[in-house]
């Protein structure tokens, strides 16, 4: 039997030891030594919101690779921009087109990246860099809800504490005394009105025949108005038009024809010689009667003494 020595056992131990803590620190930083070849993407992020080496790659949930390192972008004109390299295990084909979105794992605050994939487009070769987005996770989304809400509500809370000031400066003793004698005068007007309505409920009972006798001549005066509508519904309406165009349209003629001079008005209207001889004729008349009346011994010829009346003589005034 092959008797193995205290230093070659020691030596193995040594070895296993380094080994597995090689494997470990590797691991840890997210190479995996047993794993096999795995190809290597690339993304941009300003904030990768807590995102780790060794931190899970996913594809629609399911684990593909993992994050091998985050570092700072050399190019001085991008300062600040952090790389993130990452490896996908996984035999798995997308296009240049996909998305590497950073998003909450879980509510404890753990992140993970998520490959986006699209199929459209030049296949990604490892190398490549995929554009980066980051998922707001539900705090973030509630604290961007609540920012504007917020200021909302200061400045309600400042405009409240503004109105209060200004209540306090003019809520003075006088002005409280002012307001307790306006409360005082609105319960005496409300205690007036619930007296007029008691009065106005005893005169609605105390008249309530006269009330019912009104509204039973209001519903017959209703139903007179009812009959009057059907009859003239069913009056020959058509034949009443028609008998009052005709009126009208003879009302039209007369109208025309005294416009036109036509007949004894319509001359009298439009002829000036009638006119003229109709108001010497009326003159006339007038200077007889009035001569009539001074002299009516030249028309009635009756003589106790045989004197005759002396012929008639144009009053001088009208001469």
């Amino acid at each position: 039997m092959i008797k193995i020595s205290r230093e070659f056992k020691a030596g193995v131990v040594a070895i296993v030891v380094l080994v597995l803590f090689v494997w470990g620190y590797n691991y840890l930083k997210g190479y995996n030594l047993f794993d096999g070849p795995s190809d290597t993407y690339f993304t941009k992020y300003n904030n990768v919101q807590g995102l780790n080496a060794a931190s899970p790659v996913t594809v629609n949930g399911y684990t593909i690779g993992k994050i091998v390192d985050i570092d700072f972008n050399t190019d001085p004109d991008k300062k600040g921009e952090l790389i993130v390299e990452f490896s996908i295990n996984e035999p798995f084909t997308f296009s240049k087109n996909s998305v590497a979105r950073i998003y909450s794992a879980s509510l404890m605050g753990g992140k993970s990246l998520a490959i986006i994939p699209s199929y459209i487009g030049e296949t990604a070769v490892p190398g490549d860099f995929l554009k980066g987005e980051i998922e707001s996770d539900i705090f973030s989304s509630v604290g961007e809800k609540l920012n504007p809400l917020q200021a909302k509500l200061e400045r309600v809370i400042t405009s409240a504490d503004s109105l209060l000031v200004h209540v306090n400066s003019i809520l003075n003793p006088t002005s409280r005394m002012h307001i307790k004698n306006s409360i005082a005068s609105l319960d005496a007007t409300m205690t007036n009105l619930e007296r007029l309505s008691l009065n106005a409920e005893l005169v609605v009972i105390e008249n309530r025949q006269s009330l019912q006798n009104s509204v039973t001549n209001v519903e017959k005066i209703t139903d007179d108005f009812s009959k009057l509508s059907d009859t003239l519904v069913n009056a020959d309406i058509g034949a009443l038009i028609a008998k009052l165009d005709a009126t009208l349209a003879n009302i039209e003629g007369i109208t025309e024809g005294l416009d036109n001079g036509e007949g004894s008005l319509g001359k009298f209207i439009k002829d000036d010689a009638v006119y003229d001889n109709l108001d010497k004729a009326t003159k006339e008349l007038g200077e007889l009667l009035e001569d009539f009346k001074l002299h009516p011994k030249r028309y009635v010829n009756v003589s106790v003494f045989g004197k005759k009346e002396k012929p008639y003589k144009k009053p001088e005034s009208e001469e």
